[in-house]
């Protein structure tokens, strides 16, 4: 009996199990990914698309304070993200993640990410609550990490200043520049600035102001419990066109909620000044960035709504003194979403708003 059991073993063991369905290796799209402040890197090399966003548990299953990734071949089916770099136990910071970037800089990968921590009070002139809020930096030997802390996770910028969505920019002279939204909370009235770098991306020099958000004709206050009216400054990213005219992209409020918006440099380098042109996206919209699709499209990434953001994505034209909306890839994000004018005027004086 034993050996014909042994026998009938070895028989079942020689024939193949039924073949069993492949796992999705990217089985999501865009709605169903939590994301906010998405920067994508086109990655040539390996012709995938590389998203990262503030790590959410939802979606890894860590609970780590940290950034996670998203890649796909496509821009429209996505795999699940992991985390590439997570905050080291005893670091100052303790809650935040925001608005991590990713930039090649001598050799390596750099990811620019935004902490803060309420219980390190800074000193406040007024009745506003200042605390610790500033990008850090970690470094990589891939795109896709994983990223270890540089200095000791302590921020670029003065820890006296509050902070935050800094991004890497390269001057015309290969020179490196941290530009990043000084927070409305310390100074009421936002503000981007920008300061020198050394190689080793260690500040190399004092603070500038480009422009305030109050200078921007469609930015609206938001008034506060004090009785104060701040303006917001979020999100700057840069695109040089194909002219040489440097952009900038930048969000804070219009009439109708977050903005996604655009500054040119009428000198085409950092010093400015800066205009402020129309809005690229209106209506709860933001924080994007400009890449390169690997068919040579110039495509824009933002978040949408700001609440329970989900990314969305627009394909783009350089026009040579800025960049202009074409349309939204729909066939990608699955959400149609006006962004011309399409609401009718209240009164026959209004003038007409932007979707």
């Amino acid at each position: 009996m034993l050996k014909a059991l042994i026998a009938a073993l070895a028989v079942s063991l020689a024939i193949p199990a039924a073949a069993q369905p492949k796992a999705d290796p990217a089985p999501l799209l865009l709605p169903q990914m939590q994301l906010h402040d998405p920067f994508i890197v086109a990655d040539k090399a390996t012709k995938t698309y590389y998203l990262f966003t503030r790590n959410e548990t939802a979606m890894t299953g860590d609970r780590r304070l940290g950034t996670m990734v998203y890649t796909s071949k496509d821009l429209k089916h996505w795999t699940r993200p992991r985390v590439v770099f997570a905050l080291p136990e005893g670091t100052w910071a303790k809650n935040g993640a925001w608005a991590p970037e990713v930039h090649p800089w001598k050799g390596k990968w750099y990811l620019f990410t935004t902490f803060h921590n309420e219980a390190a009070a800074l000193p406040s002139p007024g009745t506003r609550k200042l605390y610790r809020r500033g990008t850090i930096l970690a470094v990589a030997d891939k795109v896709d990490g994983p990223y270890r802390v540089v200095r000791g996770g302590e921020p670029i910028v003065d820890k006296a200043l509050m902070t935050l969505d800094g991004t890497l920019h390269v001057d015309a002279k290969g020179k490196p520049w941290l530009v990043y939204a000084h927070e409305w909370l310390q100074t009421t009235v936002g503000t981007i600035e920008a300061i020198p770098l050394n190689d080793d991306l260690s500040a190399a020099g004092k603070p500038r102001v480009l422009f305030r958000a109050d200078e921007a004709p469609w930015a609206r206050g938001q008034r506060q419990a004090d009785g104060d009216t701040v303006f917001v400054t979020d999100g700057p990213e840069f695109h040089r066109t194909s002219t040489g005219t440097l952009v900038m992209l930048w969000s804070s409020y219009g009439e109708r909620g977050y903005v996604q918006s655009i500054a040119r440099s009428k000198s085409g380098s950092l010093d400015g000044p800066w205009e402020q042109l129309d809005p690229l996206v209106r209506r709860d919209s933001g924080h994007g960035m400009l890449f390169r699709a690997f068919d040579g499209r110039l495509m824009m990434v933002l978040h949408r709504p700001f609440t329970l953001a989900l990314g969305k994505l627009y394909e783009m034209r350089d026009s040579g003194d800025r960049v202009e909306v074409v349309r939204e890839a729909t066939e990608l994000d699955l959400e149609a979403y006006p962004t011309h004018p399409c609401v009718q005027p209240h009164t026959p004086t209004e003038r007409k708003l932007e979707c």
